[in-house]
């Protein structure tokens, strides 16, 4: 394989990535998404026209550009075009209702729009006089040119323009900005430095032993960087990737036969669900000999090793970070994160950051040893920024435990986070939306375990005096204003919430509490 490590540090920026692989891998497969083929020669081409289309829309170096898109071609054209100009791309959750879209837009500072036509009624609901947005821009069948919302110009997505020529950019400069969610507050805009882009196509290709003859494929979104970095992975080996458009339990192997996998990507919560599906033949037809498989359970890993022959590697990394940790495919030991990867230092420390001996949790530091391998901050959040790499180091918020061999063993999130169907969830976000219910006093939003690999969203609120509460329609009145894994399963009604002297919410005594005979409970829908 090509070793992506030994790229010189000024070619660690996507333009460069796009040139190098052109002249490199030539005519040989790249890219498949929603029926359009890129060879790698041709992606620097078909980058550089979109690039044009911006430029003459009046997208500068340093503009943001936000995307909410499914997985088609055009989505992934503008996020690498803006790296091309040195503008700066914000995929946003396609599940993002008015509300968040407003946030993610004002916040960024977007000035352009790009929106799939499915999703733009959503816009109705979002106040865009307080965005900087100068027009949107409507991919899709459905576009209707020169219509206009909250004063902003809509039209159909532009053709793509003259070959546009690559900015000068530098390792340093940011590629990207991408929303995690906030776990005391709003979600926080991470700064994505082209350097770091560059590194998580490097490390996972690394971690993989990815080659030219690989064929990468992923049912994860386009707005994550999970996602974004295998475009980066087959980028740097001469690799294919296939985007599918969607995770589908009963279409997994199918799909993954037809395109003709050799690595899959999943989440924890999706073995669960793969291996509820019956077992047949198709398991097995296949050509997948590796798949990436963070938070997967040690059994369902193993059950599903078993019935598909294909291991599973497990691992850490966050949008702040990179893929820093991981197991080796030869590795006997199950139920770790697995071991510190090259380029990278870890410590589990104590409250004052003090590094705590094996075997004793702690929260994990990080940091890197490469310029630019994490990301630089949050965007227009200093505060939050100096907070989270205190120390020249990064906390990470999770707590975990180092064994004796140098394993590294997730214990439990440290922050006020829930994770469900793969996503980061704000109980922040969560409570302020069941908090404008009229009938609502106070609530406190916090995880509890569901049968699959992961979290299930719990609130429990206390009604307005004189008003009867009702779950059901309170569930209902999320639906319009938040993305639908952040709907909580289960409502309780209570009288009170377990405080401190000061007055805060003890969420670890109701995560403890957890469900219970009074608990309403809005039954799971599993998407096929």
């Amino acid at each position: 394989m090509t070793e992506p490590e030994a790229l010189a540090p000024v070619a660690r920026t996507l333009p460069a990535m796009l040139q190098r692989q052109r002249a490199n891998f030539g005519d040989k497969p790249l890219l498949s998404i929603a029926g359009t083929r890129w060879t790698h020669a041709q992606a620097a081409d078909i980058v550089a026209r979109r690039a044009g289309a911006l430029q003459r829309a009046g997208v500068q170096r340093g503009d943001r550009v936000a995307l909410m898109c499914g997985n088609r071609v055009e989505c992934l054209e503008v996020f690498l075009a803006c790296g091309w100009l040195g503008a700066v791309s914000v995929p946003i959750n396609t599940a993002s209702m008015g509300p968040q879209i407003q946030y993610f837009l004002a916040n960024s500072g977007a000035r352009l729009l790009v929106i799939e036509d499915a999703l733009a009624e959503r816009l109705q609901t979002a106040d865009l006089s307080q965005t900087a947005l100068a027009a949107v821009w409507i991919v899709g069948e459905k576009a209707a040119d020169g219509s206009s919302i909250g004063g902003v110009t809509r039209v159909r997505m532009p053709a793509p323009g003259d070959a546009a020529e690559a900015a000068d950019v530098q390792p340093g400069d940011t590629l990207a900005i991408l929303y995690t969610s906030g776990t005391t507050g709003p979600a926080k805009g991470v700064i994505c430095p082209h350097a770091q882009f560059h590194w998580w196509g490097a490390n996972t290709a690394r971690i993989l032993g990815l080659s030219d003859r690989d064929v990468l494929c992923t049912t994860l979104p386009l707005f994550h960087i999970n996602a974004l970095n295998t475009f980066a992975q087959a980028a740097l080996t001469g690799a294919e990737v296939v985007f599918a458009p969607r995770f589908s339990a009963s279409g997994f192997w199918p799909a993954m036969q037809a395109c003709g996998a050799t690595v899959v990507y999943l989440l924890g919560a999706m073995v669960p669900i793969l291996l509820a599906q019956p077992e047949g033949e198709g398991e097995r037809a296949h050509r997948v000999r590796v798949g990436l498989g963070p938070g997967v359970p040690a059994q369902a890993g193993a059950d599903f090793r078993r019935r598909t022959g294909v291991q599973l590697l497990e691992g850490y990394g966050s949008t702040e970070t990179n893929f820093v940790i991981a197991t080796r495919p030869d590795a006997q030991r199950t139920g770790v994160m697995g071991w510190l990867q090259p380029g990278f230092e870890a410590r589990v420390a104590d409250t004052a950051d003090a590094a705590l001996p094996d075997g004793e949790a702690g929260e994990l530091l990080l940091r890197a040893d490469e310029p630019y391998a994490f990301a630089t901050g949050y965007f227009n959040m200093p505060d939050k920024t100096v907070e989270a790499w205190r120390n020249l180091w990064f906390h990470t918020g999770d707590r975990v435990v180092r064994e004796p061999d140098g394993a590294f063993r997730f214990i439990d999130r440290m922050k006020d986070a829930i994770r469900r169907r793969g996503e980061n969830i704000s109980s922040y976000e969560v409570e302020q939306v069941l908090l404008s219910h009229p009938a609502v006093a106070t609530v406190a939003v916090y995880p509890v375990q569901s049968e699959l690999a992961e979290d299930e969203v719990m609130a429990s609120l206390i009604a307005q005096p004189g008003s009867h509460l009702d779950v059901a329609e309170l569930a209902t009145f999320c639906e319009s204003r938040l993305p639908y894994f952040a709907i909580p399963r289960y409502i309780d009604i209570v009288d009170n919430l377990p405080r401190t002297e000061n007055g805060k919410v003890q969420k670890f005594k109701l995560r403890e509490r957890g469900v219970t005979a009074t608990t309403w409970d809005r039954a799971p829908t599993t998407k096929k």
